[in-house]
């Protein structure tokens, strides 16, 4: 009762906001704002579970403690595969696959295997975000030069409400907004590696990083967002090594507009000692510091300015996605990670979750080396789970398997460990991983204090260490 209480007064609240600013601000009614809390979560996933009960009904997210390790336990260690789909079944499967995931199975039809486990649905929300989400779903909307250029709502600023801007989505770029803005911890801090496989099988480890990933809309305090000039998320990362690279630090932050081509990106080089604007790194420009295999907008699945596609919403779906991965992200080492032509299949667990399906096409007269591109988006943290990616000839290009998992003592989930496989080279690339290496591990915070974290450019030049 008083859970449903604080929705009426948050809808209530809203309706005022609507009354005095005009109808225009509102993205979905009051009536269909009713559904969150009550047939939806206050997030805006179905809150029952599917008729066959293989998704359960959401309950509230896992959270337990999570130790002195420097990684996290998996909680659902002992559980075994309901099934595994391979070459031999993938036709029974198909309707719940990705493209991608089936064109994997169909290149290495002896190695490559899905192996499905029961569904946990682990995230979790603070209550006053829950709040927030109810307060934006009547008041955020879109604006700017191009469609999805801005959000704009009803908090300081004009901008949305701490929290998921739109937990009814209507748009293509709504959904992309709200994985933008997904739940995760302010601070997430870890050291990692990347590995990359060669078409000969041979594995390289690079990419010594450590970072400070951000969401600082997520810090109920404000202070991170009030540093990064309300930054949506972004990180904070100096490179361990190879020796030639040691001491590179990069500042990106993702804003809430398409201002300066919708972030603000700053890299410090040992070699000339000082920090200058990096406006390049966007798009589809390759990460030279991760040897080019991927873009500066394939972040996290998808990150910067929309301008060059059109994004449209497909609907939600039943799909067989990487969830709860404990395996590739905190306890696996490199070399059991490394298969010969993808990420080993026992290191990574498969769930079946519902998905929002966001298709986008390249615009005409834009330039971008993916002339189309499918995001499957979790339903309950609004995190990319796997995209699929089409060359300008429109054959599929590279999977990315985002592996996601939760900070079960915090709230939230984590999607910084990914993988993206090129059916074009015939190699792959895991990025962000390693936890078991020497010196690496995982931190979470729910706030800044003391971390000392470099936020500004200025921040990021003094602590240049050669």
């Amino acid at each position: 009762m008083k859970k449903q209480k604080i929705i009426w007064s948050v809808l209530f609240a809203a309706g005022l906001f609507m009354l005095f600013t005009g109808n225009s601000l509102a993205a979905v009614s009051a009536d269909e704002a009713r559904q969150l809390g009550t047939t939806l979560t206050e997030f805006g996933a179905e809150k029952a579970g599917n008729a066959d009960g293989s998704i359960p009904a959401y309950t509230g997210g896992l959270k337990m403690d999570r130790g002195k390790g420097r990684s996290y336990a998996d909680p659902f260690k002992n559980e075994k595969p309901l099934y595994t789909i391979d070459a031999s079944n993938v036709d029974k499967y198909a309707s719940l696959l990705t493209q991608g995931t089936k064109a994997m199975i169909k290149r290495f039809p002896d190695t490559y295997k899905v192996h499905v486990y029961p569904t946990h649905r682990t995230v979790r929300y603070p209550s006053w975000v829950l709040e927030n989400n109810i307060k934006n779903a009547t008041t955020a909307k879109l604006g700017g030069e191009f469609e999805g250029d801005n959000m704009i709502g009803a908090d300081k600023k004009g901008l949305p409400f701490a929290g998921i801007p739109f937990p009814i989505p209507k748009t293509g770029y709504e959904v992309m907004w709200n994985h933008m803005l997904q739940i995760e911890p302010p601070v997430v801090n870890f050291a990692c590696l990347a590995l990359l496989v060669d078409t000969t099988g041979y594995a390289s480890k690079f990419g010594g990083i450590t970072h400070y990933h951000l969401h600082p809309w997520y810090e109920k305090s404000g202070e991170i967002r009030e540093q990064t000039n309300d930054a949506l998320f972004g990180f904070s990362s100096t490179m361990k090594f190879p020796p030639s690279q040691a001491g590179t630090h990069f500042l990106n932050l993702y804003m809430p507009n398409a201002a300066e081509g919708g972030q603000r990106v700053w890299f410090y080089t040992p070699g000339q000692r000082r920090v200058r604007r990096a406006p390049e790194f966007a798009y589809d420009v390759p990460i030279a510091s991760y040897g080019g295999v991927f873009c500066w907008d394939e972040v996290f699945g998808f990150v910067g300015r929309m301008d060059r596609f059109d994004f449209k919403i497909i609907g939600r779906k039943e799909m067989i996605i990487p969830y709860n991965v404990f395996g590739i992200t905190n306890s696996a080492t490199l070399d059991e990670q490394a298969g010969v032509k993808h990420v080993n299949p026992s290191t990574v667990r498969w769930e079946k979750h519902r998905v929002w399906v966001v298709d986008s096409t390249r615009k005409a007269g834009k330039r971008h080396v993916y002339s189309r591109r499918t995001f499957y988006i979790d339903e309950d943290s609004w995190a990319i789970a796997v995209s699929d990616s089409y060359d300008s000839a429109g054959k599929l290009w590279r999977i990315t398997n985002l592996y996601l998992y939760p900070p079960y003592d915090a709230f939230g989930i984590i999607n910084g460990t990914w993988s993206i496989s090129d059916l074009a080279k015939g190699n792959y690339v895991v990025i962000n991983t390693g936890r078991q290496e020497p010196g690496n591990f995982i931190k979470v915070y729910t706030d800044s204090a003391g971390l000392g974290i470099p936020l500004t450019p200025q921040a990021v030049a003094a602590g240049g260490v050669r």
